[in-house]
């Protein structure tokens, strides 16, 4: 009797490891099984350096290129972060600039330090417009009877015309405006005077101050108050707050040139008498 009960456990054990949720216990632990998927993991890693050798060398795209090369600098950048000293130096005359030409344009509105005088500045400037002086010149030559005046008058009047297209054609290349902002009049817009550098009336008064002095008989007084003329004209444009003080400066130095140009081409008495004639209509070919 104990030998079949002992059979009989065995068996019931038998059966009771045989269900289902207790057969993981009766298989042998797989050792192996860690080798084999480390060796399965190294084989694809093989293969994909395999494939990666056979496959052509692809050409990167430009964003690529991008991401991987690094963003050089423009030559204008790294210059502003390592400035020459010319380019400091330049800088710093320009802030200088600014400022004193603010500083200076106490008449720029009526609101302003000088406002009530303004009214006096703009009427010297006045003086000084190039509408003014061509306006002035033809009312003198019509007047003129002697051959001299009106040689001196005819070449005035050429000069100004020189002066009133070389600032408007400097103006329009650089096109800087003035220290502060206003838009311009309508005498300016005729004189072709729409922006800050140069200085047409500072370059019109230190062309005709000059013209002038070296053309006309005048006592000192009066050539000292020329002088001094040419000077306030200049200067009431940067009190108006029309112009900075390079372009008054700028101004009375490209006077100086067109002046010394209008010597070197100077029209004879012949030529103006010529031309003269042309402007009122009596020139005959034949004489």
């Amino acid at each position: 009797m104990p030998i079949n009960q002992n059979r009989t456990r065995a068996r019931d054990r038998g059966n009771v490891l045989g269900r289902p949720e207790f057969i993981s216990l009766n298989q042998p632990l797989r050792s192996g099984g860690g080798e084999n998927r480390a060796a399965s993991r190294r084989a694809g890693q093989a293969k994909n350096q395999q494939n990666q050798q056979n496959d052509p060398p692809h050409e990167p795209t430009d964003g690529t290129k991008d991401r991987k090369e690094p963003q050089r600098m423009p030559e204008e950048d790294c210059m502003q972060l390592n400035p020459s000293f010319k380019g400091i130096a330049m800088n710093s005359l320009l802030a200088i600039d600014i400022h004193l030409s603010k500083r200076l344009g106490v008449c720029a509105y009526t609101s302003s330090s000088w406002g009530s005088v303004r009214s006096m500045v703009t009427l010297l400037a006045l003086t000084g417009h190039g509408i003014t002086w061509i306006c002035g010149t033809l009312v003198c030559l019509t007047r003129s009877n002697t051959l001299a005046g009106q040689e001196v008058l005819v070449n005035l009047l050429l000069a100004l015309f020189l002066d009133i297209m070389t600032v408007a054609g400097v103006q329009k290349l650089v096109k800087r405006k003035g220290p502060w902002e206003m838009s311009p009049g309508l005498l300016d817009y005729v004189a072709m005077d729409i922006y800050s550098f140069p200085a047409a009336h500072a370059s019109r008064a230190a062309m005709v101050s000059k013209f002038l002095l070296s053309h006309l008989v005048l006592a000192v007084p009066l050539r000292i108050l020329l002088v001094l003329w040419a000077f306030l004209v200049g200067l009431s444009r940067v009190l108006l707050g029309r112009h900075h003080v390079t372009d008054m400066a700028c101004g009375f130095a490209l006077g100086l040139l067109q002046f010394s140009l209008v010597e070197t081409v100077w029209l004879s008495s012949g030529a103006c008498q010529t031309l003269i004639s042309i402007g009122t209509l009596s020139w005959s070919p034949f004489h």
